[in-house]
């Protein structure tokens, strides 16, 4: 089940007053993000031991993969969600 989705009404605004082809823009860019086709590439990055061990044990307790989570922490900061 998914939940309800507010906007306020600066937001709704703000849609309003775009231009055909900042939507268009804007559809594309949430295609590419979220489409099937959707490639993943293996990345490396150094994280300090004891953030990776807490990060992991947080996760496993909320009963999420870590991995997912990096990535849907990833894709949240994108959209503007972590503010």
């Amino acid at each position: 089940m998914k939940g309800l989705q507010k906007f306020s009404p600066e937001y709704l605004e703000q849609s309003r007053r775009m231009s055909p082809d900042a939507v268009a823009g804007f559809l594309e860019e949430f295609r590419t993000l979220h489409g099937p086709k959707a490639k993943s590439r293996l990345i490396s990055m150094k994280v300090p031991e004891p953030l990776l061990a807490a990060f992991k044990l947080r996760c496993q307790v909320e009963g999420e993969r870590y991995q997912t989570k990096i990535k849907s922490l990833m894709l949240a900061w994108i959209e503007g969600r972590n503010r």
